[in-house]
């Protein structure tokens, strides 16, 4: 259940975002109510007004009946049970173990086989526990190993869509579909041009794997990126209504590079699943982090970088281990931060120092993103850039769209591709 003192909702949609939401799965075969109502809760979820089981129970049998099966990520679930007791003396995180031990799966693996997961939350529900406090900063102990993650300072950034141009050629993404996205705005808070860079976020605390029926929107157990299994999504785009940040692209039609042109390593991750490179028809796409890059799958001096942070000339973009203190993204930052305490201005294309801050962090879903750099307002508004998208090759679809809650776009445009 909502812990007692966050019953009041502090998370709001407008009315208008609730329509671009009805907007976006109308489109689809699936129920719009449904998804639009998930999306909001999941946000919830994230944001600690809505306890993880609560919400998993709310709509079990609603997605039973629309999908047929119900493989949501159960993540803070695993907490949610915890040692409650099953009935019998023992806990039930304890039975879950021993299930997963027999079976030689994960919890998380167990949990989301469906009859041990309902088990469980009946459990949990009749002891009337409220929801474990998630651990806060590093991630808790999900992903005590490696946390893929990024720094990107915006004041390096001179808008050149170098990132967005080698993302594309990277992953064969068809036109429109950029999961880089830079952009331009003026700000009446902020002076000069300033720079958005905006891959996804690969949220701790994902609202759009809570809302996947079927298990395709999922984070990896081993380094905490929020990967889709293209062979298993329908395409009911749940994921891009319950995305606060509008990284999302739905893949309308043949994409335009074929499956031939993607070697076999770039697709399959190292559990064999098809996550990496461009997404089929009708099945959802985003930024991976260059997952084939962490597997291996190119070479292991590619293993820790990017295709955007390689582009990069002006040093904006650092990816990394957010786990290892002599990582690039943490070394860029504590730089940074001993620079800001001496009261000296880093060396970036700007004169003033500046702030850092994770998008939206009111949303609670805990990015594995952090900027350096102006955040901006919620009088920001996306300008024309210093390159056009149409001079490095590229389809800008959203180049009309209003900067929302000072963070990201709407997610309507770009889906035309």
């Amino acid at each position: 259940m909502p812990d007692e003192d966050k019953t009041d909702q502090t998370t709001s949609f407008s009315e208008d975002e609730t329509r671009r939401m009805e907007r976006v799965l109308d489109d689809t075969e699936y129920d719009t109510e449904l998804g639009v109502e998930m999306a909001k809760d999941a946000q919830r979820v994230a944001a600690g007004e809505l306890g993880e089981a609560e919400f998993y129970r709310q709509y079990h049998e609603d997605i039973l009946e629309e999908f047929g099966e119900d493989d949501r990520e159960l993540n803070g679930l695993l907490d949610d049970v915890g040692n409650v007791d099953a009935g019998d003396g023992e806990g039930v995180g304890d039975k879950l173990q021993a299930l997963a031990d027999e079976k030689d799966l994960s919890r998380r693996e167990v949990m989301k086989k469906g009859g041990a997961a309902v088990a469980a939350l009946s459990i949990f529900a009749s002891a009337g526990e409220n929801r474990a406090a998630s651990a806060e900063g590093e991630g808790g102990d999900e992903y005590d190993g490696t946390r893929w993650g990024m720094t990107i300072n915006l004041n390096n950034c001179d808008g050149c869509l170098a990132c967005m141009v080698a993302c594309d050629q990277e992953h064969k993404l068809s036109g429109g579909a950029n999961w880089m996205y830079v952009f331009t705005y003026e700000d009446d808070h902020q002076d000069d041009e300033n720079f958005l860079v905006r891959p996804c976020q690969h949220c701790t605390d994902s609202p759009c794997t809570k809302v996947c029926p079927v298990g395709a929107r999922h984070t990896r157990e081993q380094d905490g990126l929020v990967l889709t299994d293209y062979e298993i999504c329908i395409g009911c785009r749940y994921c891009e209504v319950s995305c606060p940040y509008g990284v999302n692209y739905f893949q309308w039609g043949e994409p335009d590079h074929p499956q031939s042109e993607i070697p076999e390593s770039q697709s399959q991750d190292e559990r064999g699943r098809w996550v990496g490179a461009r997404p089929p028809e009708g099945v959802m796409g985003k930024c991976t982090f260059c997952v084939d890059r962490q597997d291996g799958k190119m070479g292991d001096d590619k293993i820790g970088t990017t295709a955007c942070e390689e582009a990069c000339a002006m040093d904006a973009i650092h990816f990394g281990d957010l786990n290892d203190p002599e990582s690039a993204p943490n070394t860029h930052l504590e730089q940074y931060k001993d620079e800001q305490e001496n009261d000296m201005t880093f060396q970036n294309r700007k004169e003033h120092t500046v702030s850092t801050f994770q998008l939206m962090e009111e949303r609670g879903t805990d990015p594995n993103v952090r900027y350096v750099g102006n955040e901006p307002s919620q009088d920001a508004e996306q300008v024309e850039g210093p390159v056009s998208y149409e001079d490095v090759g590229l389809v800008d679809d959203r180049k009309e769209e209003v900067l929302d809650n000072g963070a990201m776009a709407n997610q309507e445009g770009g889906e035309e591709a």
